[in-house]
């Protein structure tokens, strides 16, 4: 299906472009896509800061920004398609720089796919432990171990001399 997708979009958005500068000339068709590329660039800086500053909020709330994300992926994906010249992706564009429709596709996203939350490394997803302090790990970022240096094995110490 995305294949077909990816060839008939080309292929409808000419057939627009031509039947659109049939009506009103070839100079304002290419002015009307400029356009709507123009203002489709303003919006998604507009919709990007605010999906950045409630993505950073609720990060700093101690939650998953997972919705601000999937939102931050569609605004990349509206803006690849306001960049393209046509119609129909400029449509699509336009769609998925809408808040609410943006927040319904991004619900929708995050209903099919599971979410797993990562903290310090450590898995935090079905069957991971149920608390910080297990595996080693001390709670301040820090991990334990013990090391060697590789270019000082055993018949090599580090304070003998070279010959």
């Amino acid at each position: 299906m995305w294949l077909l997708i990816f060839f008939l979009t080309p292929i409808v958005e000419m057939y627009l472009l031509i039947e659109v500068g049939g009506y009103i000339g070839a100079w304002p068709t290419i002015a009307l896509v400029m356009i709507t590329a123009v203002i489709g660039v303003a919006l998604l800086r507009i919709q990007g800061l605010s999906t950045l500053t409630r993505g950073v909020g609720r990060l700093q709330g101690g939650e998953l920004p997972a919705r601000e994300m999937v939102e931050g992926l569609l605004l990349a994906v509206a803006g690849a398609l306001l960049l393209t010249p046509g119609f129909v992706t400029d449509a699509i564009g336009f769609v998925l720089l809408t808040p609410p429709l943006r927040g319904a596709i991004a619900e929708r996203v995050l209903a099919r796919v599971q979410v797993m939350e990562a903290t310090a490394g450590i898995y935090r997803g079905p069957g991971a432990p149920p608390g910080p302090d297990s595996g080693g790990y001390r709670g301040d970022g820090a991990l334990e171990g013990e090391f060697r240096r590789l270019d000082e094995g055993p018949e090599r110490d580090s304070t003998q001399k070279d010959p």
